[in-house]
């Protein structure tokens, strides 16, 4: 089934115009998503943009973003719905003051339903398909991982007192990777697939003057530094945002260029592990600021 959607060119310069700049490789994935409602699954290291794209696909298409953050333990029921305990505490007393009756299907109707990214994702009216973001779904485990797989299937879920809730308008379902763990077969065959690369030092300074306006040369010399902290062997290399929070550091500091010193009181910006912080400076921090020359 199809749905409409912008061409590759008409996408990537939207995409452009939200302030998200995507290679062909990438529109045409997120094209393929939209149009053959797949779910698509990107994957890349920490920082490269992949939340991103899905929030600008969504502003793109001028359509809700349902984002559903993944973690260790997150359970199939935390992900889909809860039930308003206070509300129906309040109307348990109520009715008791009233000397009435309540039968479970009082307690357990639509007012009491409180969705969550999932349900509410399903539950979307339309017209045009929600952007469901199911971010750092390597996080998660296997057995959510498997009730993804059903659900995204079938864009159905069923609530037991309620029965089941089937997609008007199936949602476009981004999931997101780092690749902490190997995600199983059964759910990428049924996701298109796309890995972002980080981009190179020209891209990640047009990226960092789209997000920090005047940034000017401050951004590619913070790019090509960046680039050449990505070949120290680090424990987290950092990526695109943290290379957009550095500019903004040095920025806020009224500085307009990249030198040792201000390198040295900003570095916690852009490396996050004290391991990482004295590798770089025992290598000598003119090493990363001559990397703009």
């Amino acid at each position: 089934m199809t749905t409409d959607a912008p061409d590759v060119p008409t996408l990537r310069s939207r995409l452009d115009a939200a302030g998200y700049l995507a290679d062909d490789a990438l529109t045409t994935a997120l094209v393929l998503a939209v149009r053959m409602r797949r779910p698509i699954l990107l994957e890349g290291e920490p920082g490269v943009g992949k939340t991103e794209a899905a929030r600008a696909l969504a502003s793109v298409l001028d359509t809700p973003l349902i984002r559903l953050q993944c973690y260790e333990g997150l359970s199939s029921a935390e992900a889909l719905y809860e039930w308003n305990y206070p509300r129906q505490l309040l109307a348990i007393r109520l009715a008791e003051s009233r000397g009435e009756q309540l039968r479970d299907a009082d307690l357990f109707g639509e007012e009491y339903l409180l969705a969550r990214p999932l349900l509410a994702a399903i539950s979307h009216p339309g017209p045009r398909p929600a952007v469901l973001l199911v971010d750092e779904v390597d996080r998660a485990e296997d057995e959510f991982e498997a009730f993804l797989l059903e659900l995204l299937a079938d864009a159905a879920v069923t609530v037991p007192e309620l029965g089941t809730r089937r997609a008007a308008v199936p949602p476009v379902a981004v999931l997101t990777s780092n690749r902490t763990r190997d995600l199983h077969d059964a759910l990428k065959r049924r996701c298109l697939y796309h890995w972002i690369a980080y981009p190179d030092a020209d891209r990640v300074a047009a990226i960092i003057r789209r997000r920090v306006p005047g940034s000017g040369d401050l951004a590619g010399q913070v790019a090509r530094a960046v680039g050449w902290l990505r070949t120290r062997g680090l424990t987290k290399p950092p990526g695109v945002a943290e290379a957009i929070d550095w500019v903004g550091a040095l920025r806020t500091l009224g500085l307009s260029a990249l030198d040792v010193e201000g390198a040295d009181v900003t570095l916690g910006t852009v490396l996050k592990y004290a391991e990482d912080l004295d590798a770089v400076r025992e290598r000598g921090l003119a090493g990363l600021v001559e990397a703009d020359a």
